[in-house]
């Protein structure tokens, strides 16, 4: 149970995976799918589901690892060298320029989900000039005081045990958030799940897949409802 599982690519298990293609935006190889003449966008840092595009939004999930996922094999590169390469700060940056060429394709409202790392690029990014929606899917190495600077709609979905993101942090996440009532706020822990589980399961564990198929629902009524 760690934070890179989800740096994988791609970071899941399940059949959730499907019709794209993958394309330059914003500078950066994209895996992209749904509508083109879509006018509503979703940045997915970093996975796909096509059950988002699906709904109709045009979904892009850009290589923000430039072909360099972490995993446990590389003894070369254990997670504190390969996270000096991939700082979430760089993943800020790049991922800046994707929201601008959304924006010239012609999507007038933009959602984002963060997973695991992306989590904390997507707590920068959760301001109106970038975004108009967030969700954080059992996200890592988030600070307290990060959370009180979010200013668009953003959800929470948290895993029961998680090193990365315990419950008590969960919570606290959740009493910052009430506070700014100015701002739409979600935030649910699944019960039976580990980090990760919402992008590693298996298929054949019934509880798994129930369990990640609600977040993804979760995930998908919070953009249907505040991305339009």
């Amino acid at each position: 149970m760690a934070g890179p599982q989800c740096c994988s690519n791609p970071p899941i298990l399940s059949s959730n995976c499907g019709d794209g293609s993958v394309l330059q935006l914003g500078g950066l190889n994209t895996y992209v799918t749904g509508s083109p003449v879509s006018k509503t966008g979703i940045l997915l840092i970093s996975d796909v589901f096509d059950k988002i595009a699906y709904s109709g939004f045009y979904v892009v999930v850009p290589d923000f690892f430039y072909g360099d996922p972490f995993t446990y094999e590389n003894a070369e590169k254990p997670l504190p060298v390969w996270i000096k390469f991939h700082g979430t700060e760089k993943g800020l940056e790049d991922a800046k320029p994707v929201i601008a060429a959304l924006k010239n394709q012609g999507i007038s409202a933009i959602g984002a989900a963060g997973f695991c790392w992306g989590g904390k690029v997507l707590v920068k990014l959760a301001k109106p000039e970038y975004i108009q929606a967030a969700v954080m899917l059992h996200p890592s190495f988030l600070k307290l005081d990060e959370m009180k600077e979010v200013q668009v709609p953003i959800a929470i979905l948290g895993a029961e045990v998680d090193d990365y993101c315990p419950i008590e942090l969960l919570k606290q996440f959740e009493e910052v958030l009430a506070s700014k009532t100015e701002v739409n706020s979600f935030v649910k822990m699944f019960p039976g799940t580990e980090h990760g589980w919402t992008v590693r399961y298996s298929d054949e564990d019934e509880n798994a897949v129930k369990s990640a198929e609600e977040a993804h629902q979760d995930m998908l009524d919070w953009f249907t409802k505040h991305v339009k």
